[in-house]
């Protein structure tokens, strides 16, 4: 199984490529849309800029969430990578989104004058190569993550804590299409010399990059507020606990997401009453060490000796829910 210092260093080969490809993609469209005065093209060089500007952010938040636990931060800065990477779902919307809208209902409004739409074909061209590149990048990883977890490729891309991958293969789809798009307003607007064409398309554009900021905004959001790890995953645990020895029952388990491959457990566990203060403690220690062996990315496990509901009530407490 890769360890998780491999895999964030993929991460952050993934992050980096694309970076690399938009930069040098948005300052040709914006060559390009200057040169043949297309609005599409326009909002294709910002649509490039927020993805640069957002793969910028998703680089501080994989060096940031690196960073060891402390005695101020116990639980280690795993979940600082989600507020960057909302920042970057912001970039999205406010660099890419609101500007193509923009551009498109002012085109559509005041029209443009069509120039030689040759040399932004050629840069629809190249783009679409380099974004075809960095696309393969992000999915071979994503595809590699989700056989490690024997997971269907859609449902981990779907539910993975590794923000930075997700935006990576969501804006570069987004980014082909939208290169698609930003070609057939540039041949609807030859064929019939108008700018109807080119503005509907930056329009499209436009909606296309705001569904992406969506759905990667909703996405961190989620792992901000706190999420647990998949039920099937959770039972397993629970699965576990129980087949220790000296476990009666497992009477509440909380897990919780605090990275990509990083996870807390914690469980109220009903010990055997005959056990002795030692027995429980090796059986902690047991169950810590069984979790970890089936579930690496568990990183912390903690275990609450608590009464169970027959106990409870013979105390005259009540049972516990």
């Amino acid at each position: 199984m890769t360890s998780a210092a491999e895999s964030g260093g993929e991460s952050t080969f993934t992050v980096i490529v694309a970076a690399v490809a938009n930069l040098g993609i948005a300052v040709a469209k914006a060559v390009a849309g200057v040169i043949s005065g297309s609005s599409a093209m326009l909002s294709e060089a910002a649509h490039s800029v927020a993805d640069t500007v957002t793969e910028v952010l998703l680089l501080t938040a994989l060096k940031r969430s690196e960073k060891p636990a402390d005695e101020e931060h116990p639980l280690g800065y795993g979940p600082e990578r989600y507020i960057w990477a909302m920042l970057a779902a912001v970039a999205t919307f406010v660099g890419g989104a609101v500007f193509s809208v923009y551009d498109g209902i002012h085109t559509l409004v005041a029209g443009e004058e069509l120039g030689d739409p040759l040399v932004s074909y050629v840069v629809l061209g190249v783009a679409f190569l380099l974004e075809g590149y960095s696309l393969r990048t992000g999915l071979r990883q994503a595809r590699g993550e989700a056989a490690r977890f024997k997971a269907p490729f859609r449902l981990y891309l779907r539910h993975t804590p590794d923000t930075a991958v997700k935006a990576v293969v969501l804006e570069d789809s987004a980014a082909l299409i939208g290169l698609v798009l930003a070609a057939g307003g540039l041949l609807g607007g030859q064929l019939t010399g108008s700018g109807v064409w080119d503005g509907i398309a930056s329009l499209l554009i436009g909606l296309l990059l705001l569904v992406v900021a969506w759905v990667l905004g909703r996405s961190n959001a989620e792992l901000l507020i706190g999420r647990p790890l998949p039920g099937p995953m959770r039972e397993r645990i629970r699965a576990e606990l129980l087949a220790i020895e000296h476990v009666e029952a497992v009477l509440e388990l909380t897990t919780l997401v605090q990275g990509p491959r990083e996870a807390l457990v914690a469980a109220k566990v009903d010990f055997r009453d005959v056990s002795t203060a030692a027995q429980i403690e090796w059986a902690c220690e047991q169950a810590e060490l069984r979790i970890r062996e089936v579930y690496p990315a568990v990183s912390r496990v903690y275990l609450d000796p608590t009464p169970g509901f027959a106990q409870r009530r013979e105390e005259g407490l009540n049972p516990w829910p």
